[in-house]
C-alpha cells in the first residue's frame, strides 16, 4: 500500500514538473533572455570604446536623461493610488451583485476593447481644448476660457486611468466576491456599522488582493509610451523613460545606450514591485474564499 501510494506521488510529481515546462520556457524565452541580452547590449562599447558601465553613468549625470524616472513615477503612482481607490469602490459596493449588474459591469470594461491608440483619440476630441467637454461648459456658461485637459499630465492620467481600470476592477470585484459573506453578516449582528464592517473585517481580508492589484497597475502605468505621446507632453512634462529609451534607439541610433535605459527601467519596476511586496507581506494573510454571492 506504502509502495503504491509512493509510486502515485512520483507519478503526480513527474505530471506536475511536465505541466510547469511550457511555463517556464516561455518566460525563459520571453522575459529572462530578453533582459540579459538588454545587459549586455547596454554594456557592449561603441566602435573605439571599451566594455563598461558608460551608458549608465551618461544617464545618471544628464539631468534630462534622469529626470525621466521621476517624471514616471510621478506618473505610475498617482494614476494607480486613483485606479485601485475607484476600482474597490465601486467593486465592494457590487461584491452581492445589484441591479443590472452585468450590464454595468460590462460598460466600465468596455475601454479594454478599445485600444490605447482609440483610447487616447477619444480623449483628445472629448476633453480637448475644442472637445465635447469644453464646449458644453462653456455653452453652459460655466467657463469662459475651456479647460487644458489634454497635451498634459491631466491627459495622460487620464488615458491611463481608462486602459487600467477595467482590469483593477474586473480582479478586485472577483476577490471581494468570494469572501464569505457570513464573516459581514457576523458582525453586522454584533452591532457593527457599515464603516467599522469595512475598515475591520473586510479591507484587513481585501488587502493582499488589493496590493496585487496595486503592483499591477503600477507596472503597466511605469510603462506608459503611446499616450504619454497622443495626450501628454513627450519632450516636456510628460516625457517618461520609455519615450527616453526610444528616442535613443530610433531617433539617435544608439541601441547600446537605449539598452541602458530599459534596464533601468525595468530595475525601477522591479525595486518597486519588491516594496510593494514587503507591504504585502506585512499584511494579515487570511483565507478569502468562501461560498461568494448569494
Amino acid at each position: 500500500m506504502a509502495r503504491a501510494r509512493t509510486r502515485e506521488r512520483s507519478q503526480l510529481d513527474l505530471l506536475a514538473i511536465l505541466l510547469l515546462v511550457p511555463s517556464l520556457l516561455y518566460v525563459i524565452v520571453m522575459f529572462v533572455y530578453p533582459f540579459l541580452y538588454g545587459i549586455y547590449a547596454s554594456l557592449r562599447p561603441l566602435k573605439g570604446q571599451t566594455w563598461g558601465l558608460q551608458n549608465y553613468i551618461s544617464f545618471f549625470t544628464d539631468r534630462y536623461q534622469y529626470t525621466t524616472i521621476k517624471t514616471t513615477f510621478a506618473l505610475a503612482v498617482p494614476n494607480s493610488v486613483l485606479v485601485v481607490v475607484v476600482a474597490l469602490s465601486l467593486a465592494y459596493g457590487m461584491r452581492r451583485g445589484i441591479w443590472l449588474e452585468r450590464t454595468i459591469t460590462t460598460i466600465l470594461v468596455l475601454p479594454i476593447s478599445l485600444g490605447v491608440i482609440f483610447l487616447s483619440e477619444g480623449i483628445l476630441g472629448f476633453y480637448g481644448t475644442n472637445g465635447w467637454f469644453n464646449q458644453i461648459l462653456i455653452g453652459a456658461n460655466i467657463l469662459v476660457e475651456p479647460l487644458q485637459l489634454t497635451h498634459n499630465f491631466i491627459g495622460v492620467i487620464l488615458s491611463l486611468f481608462m486602459q487600467q481600470f477595467p482590469f483593477c476592477f474586473l480582479m478586485l470585484l472577483g476577490y471581494i466576491s468570494g469572501i464569505d459573506p457570513s464573516l459581514e453578516s457576523s458582525a453586522r449582528i454584533l452591532g457593527a456599522g457599515p464603516w467599522t464592517v469595512f475598515r475591520r473585517v473586510m479591507l484587513p481580508l481585501i488587502a493582499p488582493g488589493l496590493v496585487i492589484a496595486f503592483a499591477l497597475v503600477f507596472v503597466m502605468s511605469f510603462a506608459v509610451f503611446p499616450s504619454a505621446v497622443m495626450v501628454g507632453q513627450p519632450a516636456g512634462s510628460t516625457r517618461s523613460i520609455a519615450i527616453a529609451a526610444y528616442q535613443q534607439a530610433f531617433e539617435q541610433y544608439d541601441m547600446s545606450y537605449a539598452s541602458a535605459i530599459a534596464v533601468i527601467m525595468g530595475l525601477c519596476q522591479l525595486l518597486a514591485l519588491v516594496v510593494i511586496l514587503l507591504i504585502r507581506h506585512q499584511l494579515t494573510i487570511a483565507t478569502t474564499m468562501g461560498v461568494g454571492k448569494r
